[in-house]
């Protein structure tokens, strides 16, 4: 049998505990309708993280975690006409979707009642390859090296609906509160609206990174802005910034939460944080449309996502890192042919 030697988390614990593990798994051949990918790099998401130490459960033993995915196409499957042999594509998030429920007829797809995910359900980047639905990869804009293009594979689309789900109008003032590998792009996409952006984050080299990309202010995470917020997007799994964020916000402010996990919500106030028409709302994947959506508009306005690159030999040094905030922007795997 064809081997590869993969991350795998093999028991979910605290990352320190060394929930990943490299493994010999066998080498998967695309099968109808699938490509398979030679992985260039793959974006190190805190959703990885929430995998390996179990607030997400595996949706089965030795999961091989990674849904921000730059590979070239080394097999096309039967059927399979999209690609070609050596097209540079994006795997995301979202694997696959039943197409036949209410969500999915309706242009939600990303509500999809029967969905698959990457690096959950299916196995995902953390291997030199990985076999992907040719119907849910993406072409990656040739203004992105491989390097740069990883982090937009979730990070960037992530942020971009959540940005969206936050209503901010042009020129609107815009909280965010934690500032890793998602929220330094979609500051990006605020400020090219015109936003004024506020930035609230307890990392001092996040706050860095912040003011260099030219927002308004930077604070700590539990800093109220100097101005009343018109939208607000919680990055940060903290469930405890939620009263903070949403008594920010001006009347009829939004704010959208961009996590698969968050912590617990304390107690809220109704009249503190609810009234006057604030919304608070979670953003739930993705549709492919918010992938080439964004994809366009970051190459057309010139995105640049900060990346820190770990060799593939070093994924659970960079998971590590992430967990204890010593990385500035987004962690990439790199070097997969070493």
């Amino acid at each position: 049998m064809e081997t590869m030697s993969a991350w795998v988390v093999a028991e979910p614990g605290p990352i320190d505990s060394r929930p990943l593990v490299r493994r010999d798994i066998p080498l998967p051949h695309a099968g109808p309708g699938q490509v398979r990918l030679r992985v260039r790099t793959c974006g190190v998401c805190r959703t990885d993280l929430h995998l390996a130490e179990g607030d997400l459960r595996p949706k089965g033993p030795a999961v091989v975690p990674g849904h921000e995915v730059v590979g070239v196409v080394d097999e096309c499957g039967a059927g399979a006409t999209r690609f070609g042999l050596g097209d540079r594509l994006g795997a995301a998030w979202l694997a696959g979707t039943c197409r036949t429920c209410r969500f999915c007829r309706s242009g939600r797809e990303n509500l999809c009642l029967s969905p698959t995910f990457t690096g959950w359900d299916v196995p995902g980047g953390y291997a030199p390859y990985v076999v992907v639905n040719e119907d849910f990869v993406y072409e990656v804009p040739a203004a992105f090296d491989d390097l740069h293009a990883a982090p937009l594979l979730c990070a960037g689309i992530i942020g971009y609906r959540a940005l969206r789900r936050s209503e901010l109008a042009p020129g609107g003032r815009l909280g965010i509160y934690g500032f890793g590998g998602s929220a330094h792009l979609t500051a990006q996409l605020a400020l090219a609206q015109g936003a004024r952006v506020h930035v609230m984050t307890r990392s001092s080299d996040a706050r860095d990174l912040a003011v260099s990309l030219g927002v308004s202010s930077v604070g700590d995470a539990s800093d109220a802005p100097p101005e009343l917020l018109d939208a607000a997007i919680l990055f940060a799994p903290v469930g405890s910034l939620v009263p903070a964020a949403l008594a920010a916000l001006d009347r009829g402010g939004t704010l959208a939460i961009a996590g698969i996990y968050l912590s617990d919500i304390p107690s809220l106030n109704y009249d503190e944080h609810l009234f006057q028409e604030r919304t608070l709302r979670s953003v739930t994947a993705n549709t492919r449309d918010d992938a080439r959506e964004f994809l366009e508009i970051a190459a057309r306005l010139g995105i640049e996502s900060t990346t820190a690159a770990y060799p593939f030999a070093r994924a659970d040094e960079a998971l590590a890192d992430l967990a204890h905030d010593r990385v500035t922007g987004a962690a990439v795997l790199v070097d997969f042919d070493a």
